[in-house]
């Protein structure tokens, strides 16, 4: 199942849509009232149907069975960022694909064999920006914006001390995600990511969030980015060196996850500050992110 938030007009609230056959959407509220099912979530906040667990996407499909096709056209209303306002900062994973650390090895003498545990840093809540969305440049900050694309995993059944056995079973979906970065920002404070990581509008993500049980392969989807329409990242989630379990179980050794909570779990080799020499966006650049069968994100650089 695809999950969508969405604003059918520029006046009108968001709510949750669901993704029909022929790529229409489904209003969730609309279709649980045609239907008479009593929803135990806000059919209006994404957070809310996650919290739900199980049981509220039994309800959504319950609502939306007989709906053989969507309420409004996907290309004429306005796509969000699934889940538009996380409850706290998006959790990252650096370092987690052979190549892309092996580029980066020039710009950090101090580290160059591949960590024994997974690098973890986070992206503020106010980075989120919806997959068509255009993302700031800030250009009075940086001057070397970077792409990165990633598998996002959305943690469903929260806990902490996850085991590798169990971690799977935590997961609520997939998305598609670009973890833009500020590289001179992310290195000019003590070498700590946080801040070169977290200009406002730099993670895109969506278009759609893909329920777990509609994603047979997570460890093995093709992954790409492009800028202008060449090709710049291109790979897959099966050469991650941490993979999606040991991921989950490190991260919430004695750290809560909780439902809603967004992972991204690394991005291949191509990042632009590698190459030779060094390429940036500007202004006018459109970003397109593309994980197989999550959905293509495309945004374009904004002057501010």
């Amino acid at each position: 199942m695809k999950l969508v938030t969405y604003c059918p007009t520029k006046r009108s609230p968001s709510a949750i849509g669901v993704i029909a056959a022929d790529g229409s959407i489904i209003d969730l509220a609309t279709a649980a009232k045609k239907s008479r099912t009593k929803l135990s979530f806000d059919a209006h906040d994404m957070l809310s149907l996650i919290s739900a667990g199980r049981s509220g996407l039994t309800l959504v499909k319950a609502a939306t069975a007989r709906c053989t096709t969507g309420h409004y056209d996907a290309a004429k209303v306005t796509l969000l960022a699934p889940i538009p306002r996380p409850r706290k900062n998006v959790f990252c994973v650096g370092w987690n694909y052979l190549e892309h650390f092996n580029e980066g090895a020039k710009a950090r003498p101090h580290v160059q064999e591949m960590p024994l545990h997974p690098a973890f840093f986070s992206k503020a809540p106010t980075t989120v920006n919806a997959p068509y969305g255009a993302v700031p440049l800030h250009a009075a900050v940086t001057e070397k914006l970077d792409w990165e694309v990633e598998l996002g995993v959305v943690i469903g059944k929260g806990g902490r001390n996850i085991t590798e056995a169990a971690a799977m079973k935590h997961i609520y979906g997939y998305m598609t995600v670009n973890d833009v970065s500020a590289r001179e920002v992310q290195r000019q404070h003590g070498q700590q990511w946080f801040k070169g990581k977290s200009l406002d509008g730099h993670c895109p993500m969506g278009p759609w969030l893909t329920t777990a049980d509609a994603v047979k392969t997570p460890q093995n989807l093709r992954i790409t980015c492009k800028v202008n329409g060449v090709v710049k990242q291109d790979s897959n989630t099966s050469f991650m060196y941490f993979k999606i379990p040991r991921i989950i179980a490190e991260l919430s050794a004695g750290l809560s996850l909780e439902p809603g909570d967004i992972i991204l779990t690394g991005t291949p080799a191509g990042v632009g500050h590698a190459r030779n020499p060094p390429e940036f966006m500007h202004a006018g650049d459109l970003l397109e992110t593309e994980v197989e069968g999550l959905g293509v994100l495309r945004n374009r650089i904004a002057k501010q």
